[in-house]
């Protein structure tokens, strides 16, 4: 497993540790021993046969382990050899031994508890400081529950990969399998959805697959017969394909306002695509032209999220126009994200179109006001998030685009859920 997830990698560029595996790491975390770990008192240290790199961000940020001790990888020039130093019962680095010496510090005045699968584990040095041993059999783990999410120490609003399960062995076999049906099936979705018309468009998709469910389709009309500006749709940000959807689930082209597209998805897109500077003064001045030639859609989180929590919303259109439709949307995937922080953002729309059944909600809501006299951009942007988070049942925070590429590029901590601006 090593050599194959290591070999060749360079040391300052694996993320993996913080921004994917802790993901499948809290999956799988079982409810009963996370009680007994929150219920010791002093300080935890963890023990595993895993390299350091790949459990540590998880261990510390998600479960509170102030020490991790692990397999360190060999390294040449700045790059891992896909090779472990070798395993002893002796402390061999700076690292773990800086841990021992702490823990034999407090091991006179505190009660040090270990918790062990295997007998093994116990002729390491730490374990020689416990007070108290839990030892876990087979048996034991296939009766735990699995924690739930409400139970996280910190909530898990970030995570990078484009798997949508938890790797096992026959979910990593079925999705080889699937992978050469789905991208055959995710180029003809492609090519349909770039060559037809609305009217046929639609059905074939279905029938390949695709999911839609449009609620509230009533709340869009306007009320008055003419128009001087285009309606402004305001929706939360799942993946690439938001808008596209949304036109599909109103029949007809909109506009979208993007605040960053790959070359090759603005060339292939099959509606009107205008990319944002994130220059206000020159976005509100384009995003202006743009309402007074028709409708038009905008993510204001500014970047995709894929748990349900929503990112603080840009108050920018909230100074646009008066009629504000906010649009909550949810998708469902069963292989693949249709999003990413660090690979190539151009083949997101081909991961999500490669699910066999991926689905979209579109809801719309009442309309709202833009800012005026009385509420400020800030106070309606606010609102708009919060209504889109109500009808989702997602949880908003104040978290923005530069949170999350900070997150999973591991250059700060971790991810917590904040105020509204």
């Amino acid at each position: 497993m090593v050599m194959v997830c290591f070999v060749g990698i360079k040391e300052e560029s694996f993320r993996a540790g913080t921004a994917v595996l802790p993901k499948f790491f809290l999956e799988n975390v079982g409810l009963e021993s996370f009680e007994v770990l929150r219920r010791s008192g002093g300080k935890k240290v963890g023990v595993s046969d895993m390299p350091r790199v790949m459990v540590e961000s998880f261990l510390r940020d998600y479960l509170e382990i102030e020490f991790v001790v692990g397999r360190e990888l060999k390294v040449c020039s700045g790059y891992f050899l896909g090779l472990m130093e070798e395993k002893n019962n002796k402390i061999n680095n700076v690292h773990d031994q800086q841990v021992l010496e702490d823990e034999k510090k407090i091991a006179a005045s505190s009660i040090i508890i270990g918790i062990s699968s295997f007998n093994k584990s116990l002729d390491h040095p730490l374990f020689s400081l416990c007070k108290e041993i839990y030892m876990v059999s087979g048996a034991d783990r296939r009766n735990w529950h699995h924690l739930p999410t409400e139970k996280y120490p910190k909530p898990l609003v970030f995570h990078d990969g484009r798997l949508a399960f938890r790797p096992t062995p026959l979910a990593i076999l079925a999705m080889f399998m699937w992978v050469p049906f789905g991208f055959s099936l995710a180029l003809i979705r492609v090519i349909i959805g770039l060559t037809l018309p609305y009217d046929l468009l639609i059905p074939i998709l279905v029938f390949t697959g695709l999911r839609l469910e449009v609620k509230n389709p009533h709340c869009y009309h306007s009320s008055v017969s003419y128009k001087p500006k285009g309606l402004l749709y305001v929706c939360n940000h799942r993946t690439l394909l938001d808008p596209l959807y949304f036109s599909f689930g109103l029949k007809k082209p909109v506009t979208a306002a993007t605040y960053s597209l790959s070359r090759v998805s603005e060339i292939l897109a099959p509606i009107k695509t205008v990319r944002l500077t994130r220059d206000r003064h020159q976005d509100a001045k384009m995003m202006e032209k743009l309402l007074n030639q028709g409708d038009m859609i905008v993510c204001p989180e500014g970047t995709t999220c894929r748990e349900p929590f929503l990112l603080r919303f840009s108050p920018l259109f909230a100074e646009l126009s008066d009629d504000i439709v906010p649009v909550a949307m949810d998708v469902k995937v069963s292989f693949f994200y249709g999003t990413t922080a660090s690979g190539f953002k151009c083949l997101d729309p081909i991961f999500f179109l490669m699910n066999p059944f991926p689905s979209y909600t579109i809801q719309f809501l009442d309309k709202v006001s833009g800012a005026n006299g009385e509420n400020s951009r800030i106070e309606v942007a606010n609102y708009v998030q919060s209504e889109i988070g109500k009808a989702l049942g997602f949880e908003c925070t104040g978290l923005t685009r530069k949170d999350k590429y900070l997150i999973l590029a591991g250059n700060e901590g971790v991810a917590y859920t904040g105020k509204r601006c």
